[in-house]
């Protein structure tokens, strides 16, 4: 291993480490942790109960549904989705340039006899639903899929790649990116297999401003094609609206490992 792939790797793992203690259910039950410690203590109980409070009125704001939509909608509004694409209508123009459909991965997981889109992650079969729905508007690209995998199973990649199959797409149309382990190694990887022409990118669409960003640093002109939206704009306000659930702690989980992750590629000029 040479000192720029160990450097990637050691990188790689930090961030994973980091970001993981910043998310909102880590951190604050880290801090309710500390603050039941602290307790003990006579002379630091006062900032034991500080931390112990400031970390509940977090997990309830953050788990409250009109909060977490609020903090994930500009991100999932910064690109706009790729419109109905109606027979014998012309395509966008950028979409019709488009040489490559790329689709990110998402997770899946592991049940013996299952077909491969139920064993796909709610975010992922998403995913993998637009990049067929534009693959088949355009007869001459090609669906690129990506993801590793792990003892021996199969990659992420040939999840997506069964399918899509499944789904009416050619083996022969389908590409197979299966060492990638995040969106920054996924673009690395696409401009090899595409050689920088034109691609229609695909992932959620909170996920994509930062992995446009990452594209465009690697080289690339993508398009986005945001999915996987899990906030929408014209939604009637209801009652529910303003209660708390898990749900919604995910969708302000989302929003805040986005903007961090964001911020990680900006400090080392990947954007």
């Amino acid at each position: 291993m040479g000192p720029g792939a160990l450097l990637r790797g050691v990188l790689f793992w930090l961030k994973k480490f980091v970001s993981f203690w910043l998310m909102p259910l880590p951190l604050c039950a880290t801090a309710i942790v500390v603050g039941l410690c602290l307790l003990r203590s006579s002379r630091r109980a006062r900032l034991g109960r500080a931390l112990i409070g400031a970390a509940v009125v977090l997990l309830i704001v953050l788990s409250n549904s009109f909060v977490s939509k609020w903090l994930l909608r500009p991100l999932e509004a910064r690109h706009p989705a790729i419109p109905e694409l109606r027979a014998g209508e012309p395509l966008p123009p950028g979409l019709a340039a488009c040489r490559f459909v790329v689709v990110l991965g998402g997770g899946h997981g592991y049940s013996p006899g299952l077909s491969g889109n139920n064993l796909l992650l709610s975010s992922s079969l998403s995913r993998l639903a637009e990049g067929v729905r534009l693959v088949r508007a355009l007869p001459e690209a090609r669906l690129v899929v990506s993801g590793p995998g792990e003892g021996g199973r199969p990659t992420h990649a040939r999840v997506q790649a069964r399918a899509a199959e499944a789904l009416g797409i050619a083996q022969e149309r389908i590409l197979l990116i299966e060492d990638a382990r995040d969106t920054e190694d996924e673009s690395r990887a696409v401009i090899r297999l595409t050689g920088g022409a034109p691609i229609a990118l695909v992932t959620s669409a909170w996920h994509m401003p930062r992995a446009a960003a990452l594209f465009r640093g690697a080289g690339l002109a993508p398009l986005p094609c945001p999915a996987d939206f899990r906030v929408h704009t014209d939604d009637p306000l209801r009652f529910e609206d303003f209660l708390w659930d898990a749900e919604s702690l995910a969708r302000s989980t989302f929003a805040v490992r986005e903007r961090i992750g964001y911020l990680w590629i900006w400090l080392r000029g990947k954007t």
